[in-house]
């Protein structure tokens, strides 16, 4: 059996990550590539730029990343599955799990939560909307939770507005879709461009908005914005890049909050801070990220999360994407340590950010 389940995390990670090698030109080099931008016209842009066109897509409809161009090949997922990872026997020795608030429970009341519920999930309620992000909240056979729920999936408060970032599989997951679309049949799906091809047909007839880097979602309630990272997409051999990645920013009087999505480092965070201003909260993901001569162009590092989030200028420091599963080389907590044992080079307040807690300060 363990044996089985080593086979199929393996097979996770080669599903999950060729599609990298694949992106050999995939990025903004307009002198490379014949460039065109896409948008939703039914949505506000508020990029200030008389220059901005939209998102970039290359000659075959893929969405190309803003600043930087993909150089790895397949050669390069051979060599990290082959090469010995210098941390094996600190990983496998890891007890330490993510800390869980055992007695967690969803505030009945008006106050504004922000839950973080695993990975890039998290439960959201801001002028009384609730929110959910990249929601994973069933195992399946690529994905196993190596740190609880803070409550069972059932306990959830009904759902109004769903925020899917990107198409990946540990984002974007179809059971869990399925699932709060049958207990919510109100709630509304704000995501990227062309992601609801994707979705559609897990949902039952949600509204489902698709936007581009920098255009706000239709939310009389809430100013919800859907933002760049430097990421990619694929679920299948066929469909590189042709749904849209990005982050989101919410905000209401006063109150911001900035969901990173997956990303690597890049100039499009000081692009961020430049036009929406800086968050009171940041969400920034901190996992999966060694080896980073390989992870680095989709997943930040906790050193590099620290330089964007205080180029982001933001208040609150609350990591994610990492304790949840097992999808690189680094020990389950690892980048919690090195964020800890680093607070004095935050500019701002590092939240330990402990399962079913209200982390609103």
């Amino acid at each position: 059996m363990a044996k089985l389940l080593k086979l199929n995390q393996f097979l996770m990670r080669i599903k999950v990550w060729v599609p990298v090698f694949l992106l050999l030109g995939c990025a903004s080099a307009e002198e490379d590539l014949k460039v065109s931008y896409m948008h939703n016209p039914a949505l506000k842009t508020i990029h200030p730029a008389e220059s901005w066109k939209g998102n970039p897509v290359d000659q075959d409809g893929r969405f190309l990343n803003l600043y930087h161009k993909f150089d790895s090949s397949f050669g390069d997922l051979w060599k990290w599955k082959t090469s010995a990872n210098p941390q094996k026997e600190e990983k496998e020795s890891e007890t330490r799990k993510l800390e869980v608030n055992e007695q967690a429970n969803i505030p009945e009341d008006d106050e504004d939560y922000l839950i973080w519920l695993g990975h890039a999930s998290f439960l959201i309620r801001i002028n009384g909307k609730v929110m959910i992000t990249d929601p994973i909240l069933f195992d399946n056979f690529f994905l196993k939770r190596e740190s609880p729920l803070p409550f069972p999936a059932e306990d959830l408060p009904a759902i109004d507005y769903l925020l899917i970032s990107h198409n990946h599989r540990d984002h974007c997951d179809k059971k869990s879709i399925q699932f709060l679309s049958e207990k919510n049949p109100g709630m509304e799906i704000l995501t990227g461009l062309k992601l609801g091809k994707v979705i559609r047909d897990w949902t039952r007839g949600q509204e489902i908005q698709e936007a581009g880097w920098y255009q706000q979602y239709q939310t009389a309630d809430l100013t919800i914005t859907y933002l760049p990272s430097r990421h990619w997409s694929r679920r299948w051999l066929w469909d590189l890049n042709e749904n849209l990645w990005g982050g989101f920013h919410i905000a209401h009087n006063g109150k911001t909050v900035y969901f990173m999505g997956d990303s690597g480092f890049g100039k499009h965070f000081e692009d961020i801070r430049q036009i929406m201003g800086n968050p009171e909260y940041c969400l920034m993901g901190v996992g999966a990220y060694k080896p980073e001569w390989f992870m680095s162009q989709a997943h930040i590092s906790p050193q590099d999360a620290i330089e964007a989030f205080n180029i982001l200028g933001g208040r609150y420091f609350i990591p994610m994407h990492y304790g949840t599963f097992d999808l690189s080389d680094e020990p389950r907590m690892e980048p919690w340590d090195i964020l800890n044992s680093n607070q004095k080079e935050i500019n701002g307040n590092l939240i330990a950010p402990v399962l079913g807690n209200n982390l609103f300060q």
